[in-house]
């Protein structure tokens, strides 16, 4: 049997082995009685193998006619329908925010800067649609009704957690329409500059290594040249260091000293005036990119809401 069949068996038999029998019991059942989803769930917040009291209210439920059910009860199609929209809801949350952790806590928003990358912009973009889709499919399968969203706290928490979605919606589509137009003109406006000169800090940014441009980094205010080695690829070094930047301050945490930056060319000086301030679409890019940032850690801050309060 190939992989893919065997991974589409194993799909399909966790779809009809894990998820219980439904018993008509939600949210609204809970707040009415008075009782927690413990008493009827192993695990605490609800969902998944049912205790003995569940089982027993369970059987009693199967003896009801489906319309005295407070939710409509659900098709094997529609189990393994939830099961893959909550599996892919779940693997797509984890590859977006992941790659936005990694972005923002190792490469850092600046090497984006000068261009979005089409690799995040790709993940993203298909993340968001995925996310969105799914989380449809999810949330017509627990709410039963508007009331759930208003008067429970699982729904205002679902509430909180679809604003968050949309706010990271519009936003990754603004900057992607209107910021990353910007920062490309900027990309293709910087050209190779002489050797030789003096350099100011904005046009030490424009050599940044990436898309043929010269790569340089400022050490001590002179200028280095590091496009031919091979620990400086596409101008980033041990996935921390950015060429285009003075790295002077951090060569003081480094491993090595500067005998190793001896060995580069020195193809100028860098200049010591002020840079001027970044125009307003830069700071626009760098106050979206850390929001969405936040975002993640409330979202999650939400599962933990969910699972473990």
């Amino acid at each position: 049997m190939s992989p893919m069949k065997t991974l589409g068996m194993t799909i399909l038999f966790l779809a009809l082995y894990w998820h219980p029998a439904d018993c008509g019991a939600t949210e609204i059942y809970a707040r009415q009685t008075g009782k927690s989803c413990q008493v009827c769930h192993v695990d605490p917040a609800g969902g998944g193998e049912l205790t003995a009291a569940g089982k027993e209210f369970a059987a009693s439920r199967a003896a009801l006619p489906a319309a005295g059910s407070e939710a409509p009860r659900v098709t094997t199609a529609g189990r393994i329908l939830r099961f893959v929209a909550g599996y892919l809801h779940l693997l797509t949350a984890i590859l977006w925010f992941g790659t936005i952790l990694y972005v923002h806590l190792v490469l850092k928003p600046a090497y984006a800067a000068g261009g979005l990358p089409r690799g995040e912009v790709r993940v993203g973009v298909g993340s968001m649609i995925v996310m969105g889709a799914t989380g449809v499919i999810l949330t017509h399968y627990r709410v039963a009704s508007p009331e759930l969203l208003l008067q429970t706290r699982f729904g205002q928490l679902l509430l909180a957690k679809i604003f968050l979605y949309l706010v990271m919606v519009f936003s990754a589509l603004y900057v992607v329409l209107f910021i990353g137009p910007k920062l490309k003109a900027k990309r293709r406006e910087a050209v190779a500059l002489p050797t030789g000169k003096e350099f100011t800090p904005e046009e030490l940014a424009s050599c940044d290594g990436k898309q043929g441009r010269p790569a340089y980094f400022g050490y001590g205010g002179k200028l280095y040249d590091v496009a031919a080695s091979r620990l400086w690829k596409q101008g980033v070094h041990m996935g921390r260091h950015n060429a285009g930047e003075d790295l002077t301050e951090a060569l003081k945490y480094a491993p090595h000293g500067f005998e190793k930056v001896a060995l580069m060319p020195e193809v100028g000086t860098l200049s010591l005036q002020t840079q001027r301030k970044a125009p307003l679409h830069e700071r626009v890019f760098f106050f979206m990119a850390y929001m969405n940032l936040s975002i993640v850690f409330l979202v999650v801050l939400i599962l933990a809401l969910w699972r473990w309060s």
